[in-house]
C-alpha cells in the first residue's frame, strides 16, 4: 500500500513548482544522472562541477551508503523508517531496498519540494505486506512531520524506527537547529530505533568544498559544512555501529556495487557517514 499527503487539493503541483530558482532535490538529480530538472538546476550543477568535478562520485557514494545502511538495518531486524530529505526518487528507493529484505518493511518519506511530492505518487509503490506514505513537509518543523497522519497510519512509534536523514543536515545552517531536530524526531522513538546520518564536509578536500558552499548559498541554498567533530555530537547518548564514522563509501563498502567508484578517495566523496542505535 502506499498514501501520499493531499497538498494542494485545490492547487495544481505545477503552480507550486518554482523554475526560477535551483533546488537541492533537483540538483542532487541531476548528480545523479536523473532526468527531474531544470534549467536553472542544470546551471547551478554545472557551477558546482566546475569547482568540485567529484561531485557525481560523492552523491553516488551517499546514494550507495543510504541503501547499504538500509539493508543492514533490516537485516539486524528493523522494519520501520522515516526518512526526512527522501529527494526526487532514484531506484532503488529506500523502501524498495528495505523490502528486499523484509517485505513486510514500512516507509514514511518527508520531503518539501513539490517534484517530489508529483513523483511519490507514482513511484513510491509498496509491497503487499508493506506499506509507504508521504508527507510533504519541512525539516525544520519536526513536530508537524510527526503530527502527520500519513506518519500515525503507517508506523507504530512503540516499536523501533530508523530515522534516515541522507545528506539533509548540511542544509540546516544552525547547529543547535540541526539538534534541535534530531533530537525531537528520536525523542518519541523508543529503544532499539536507529539514526542515519550523512553530511558534506570541507576536513577532505579544503580547497574544493568551502567553493561549493558558496555557490549553494548564492543560488539560494544556505550549505553549512561541518567537521567530523561536529557530526559526531548528533550521535551523542547513541551506541555507533562499526566502523562508527568514517566517509560515506567505506561505511561497509560492498566491492559488488558499482555504482560508486571502488578506487574514490576520501577527498572525493567529502560526506561523512554512520549509523547510530538508541540504547
Amino acid at each position: 500500500m502506499s498514501d501520499a499527503a493531499n497538498l494542494g487539493q485545490d492547487v495544481p503541483l505545477s503552480t507550486l513548482i518554482r523554475q526560477d530558482v535551483p533546488h537541492s532535490a533537483r540538483m542532487y538529480d541531476y548528480f545523479l544522472g536523473g532526468k527531474d530538472h531544470y534549467a536553472v538546476d542544470r546551471e547551478a550543477a554545472e557551477r558546482v562541477l566546475t569547482v568540485f568535478p567529484n561531485m557525481r562520485t560523492a552523491v553516488q557514494a551517499n546514494r550507495a551508503f543510504m541503501r547499504r545502511s538500509t539493508r543492514a538495518l533490516a537485516e539486524r531486524g528493523l522494519r520501520q523508517w522515516l526518512d526526512v530529505g527522501t529527494g526526487i526518487p532514484t531506484s532503488p528507493n529506500l523502501h524498495e531496498v528495505a523490502q528486499s529484505v523484509a517485505p513486510d518493511a514500512r516507509v514514511v518519506y518527508v520531503d518539501n519540494d513539490p517534484v517530489v511530492l508529483a513523483h511519490s505518487r507514482a513511484l513510491m509503490t509498496s509491497t503487499p505486506e508493506g506499506r509507504t506514505a508521504y508527507i510533504h513537509g519541512d525539516v525544520h518543523d519536526p513536530d508537524a512531520i510527526l503530527a502527520a497522519p500519513q506518519l500515525a497510519k503507517t508506523l507504530e512509534l512503540d516499536r523501533p524506527v530508523v530515522l534516515s536523514m541522507v545528506a539533509l543536515l548540511h542544509f540546516v545552517p544552525d547547529i543547535a537547529e540541526a539538534h534541535a531536530i534530531v533530537d525531537r524526531l528520536l525523542k518519541p522513538l523508543p529503544s532499539g530505533s536507529a539514526l542515519v546520518l550523512s553530511h558534506a564536509t570541507a576536513e577532505l578536500d579544503p580547497e574544493g568544498a568551502p567553493k561549493v558552499q558558496e555557490i549553494y548559498n548564492q543560488v539560494g541554498t544556505t550549505l553549512q559544512l561541518r567537521t567530523s567533530v561536529e557530526f559526531a555530537t548528533f550521535f551523542e547518548g547513541l551506541d555507533l555501529l562499526e566502523p562508527g564514522i568514517v566517509t560515506a563509501h567505506r561505511w561497509r563498502p560492498d566491492l559488488s556495487d558499482r555504482s560508486c567508484p571502488a578506487d574514490a578517495t576520501d577527498a572525493q566523496v567529502s560526506f561523512y557517514a554512520a549509523v547510530g542505535v538508541k540504547p
